[in-house]
């Protein structure tokens, strides 16, 4: 099976596209999440090429030409660079995370329960009604007339 080389230096063939990606430059756990991104685009398969170095191999699940496959690598190179951005951006921030994570637990156990809550209610004096809301219409506005009520 012959192989050429694509436009962005990755090796084309028939119906896969296969590059290295340094792993000093791309951690392992940026690359399987560039990997899974593209599950549902094409088979994928990743091999030590060399120390240091990992094959990746973009296998077409349908016949494609040679520029969709050389389109495809390049799509898999930059959500590459997003992964690892995304992880670094989650290393860099992991402090601030911890932190808003341990205030909300604090807070949360500073809360009172549900029996201090009960034992609050217990302890006003519920009969109280300044907004006189609970009393009956009659007694704040008077009594209806006479045409108004049913027979």
């Amino acid at each position: 099976m012959a192989t050429s080389e694509s436009r962005l230096g990755f090796s084309l063939g028939a119906d896969y596209v296969s590059f290295e990606v340094d792993e000093s430059v791309y951690p392992n756990e940026a690359l399987y999440a560039a990997c899974y991104v593209f599950l549902d685009r094409c088979f994928i398969y990743l091999s030590r090429h060399a120390s240091g170095a990992v094959l990746v191999r973009l296998t077409a699940r349908e016949a494609a030409a040679p520029a969709a496959l050389d389109a495809r690598a390049g799509e898999f190179g930059n959500e590459l660079l997003s992964q690892v951005t995304r992880q670094r951006l989650s290393q860099s921030t992991a402090r601030i995370r911890e932190y808003y994570t341990a205030a909300a637990l604090r807070a949360a156990s500073a809360a009172p329960s549900v029996d201090d809550l009960l034992a609050e209610l217990e302890s006003e004096e519920l009969l109280e009604d300044p907004l006189e809301i609970m009393a009956p219409w009659e007694e704040t506005h008077g009594a209806k007339s006479g045409g108004d009520e049913p027979k």
